[in-house]
């Protein structure tokens, strides 16, 4: 005779599947992100500045500061992502919210953070060897051919480093991945996605430059919305499956 089964039945374990969804689902990411701003501005205003304060105040201290800042990025992000979902659920976020990731997956998101910079610093020391190699050799044209194809280089490695760190706090912090199986989940998802993300890419871009205008102020704004709306692809894109 078989062994009863428990009850109630164990949830299948998130494996980080992921689905496509349509190209113009960026603007509903930001419209989201947007409304979860507006429902409770002061509150997104101070913790933005809790984040932002987080992020910077380590890095006035020399070297060491910039890696302490990077180590904190996933973080500290982990911890404005916990707030959107509060957010989400219908709750205001609290100051405490930006600890989530110190409370929990904390070692998983120190190891993101690390992962990142390492991606940063290799992909940053390749792109100046061939900028000093393209100084050093003769004449315009060969140094004009270097820095285009730096900026070429820089497009095609960045990218899909911020395509695999794009979704990897989130599967990290709420679906308890290890740092690597959420890295890959993040990168998959956005290269099935990669029409949706272009759309988003280039409206960032135009936030940003528009951020950036009232002497960077625009970015205690923009900040949140964008937490927001990565919360919203991550719940569209993963717990929409």
């Amino acid at each position: 005779m078989s062994a009863a089964l428990p009850f109630p039945l164990a949830p299948a374990p998130f494996t980080g599947r992921s689905r496509v969804t349509e190209p113009g689902a960026c603007f509903d990411w930001l419209r989201q992100g947007w409304a979860l701003f507006s429902a409770s501005p002061g509150l997104w205003l101070g913790q933005t500045l809790l984040f932002l304060l987080g992020l910077l105040v380590p890095a006035t201290v020399p070297l060491l500061g910039l890696l302490v800042s990077a180590l904190l990025l996933p973080l500290l992000g982990a911890g404005m992502l916990s707030a959107c979902q509060r957010s989400a659920r219908g709750e205001a976020p609290a100051p405490a919210d930006l600890l989530a990731g110190f409370r929990d997956r904390g070692g998983g998101l120190v190891l993101l953070g690390l992962l990142h910079l390492l991606g940063l610093a290799g992909i940053t020391l390749l792109l100046w060897s061939i900028g000093n190699g393209a100084q050093q050799a003769a004449g315009f044209g060969s140094l004009l051919g270097g820095w285009l194809l730096n900026g070429l280089l820089a497009v095609i490695l960045f990218l899909p480093l911020a395509m695999a760190f794009w979704f990897a706090p989130a599967l990290v912090l709420f679906h308890r991945m290890s740092p690597l199986q959420a890295l890959k989940a993040s990168f998959g998802a956005c290269l099935k996605n990669w029409l949706a993300f272009l759309v988003f890419g280039l409206l960032l871009s135009i936030l940003l430059f528009f951020a950036a205008l009232p002497l960077g102020l625009g970015f205690l704004v923009l900040i949140p919305v964008l937490f927001g709306a990565l919360h919203a692809s991550y719940r569209d894109i993963f717990v929409g499956v």
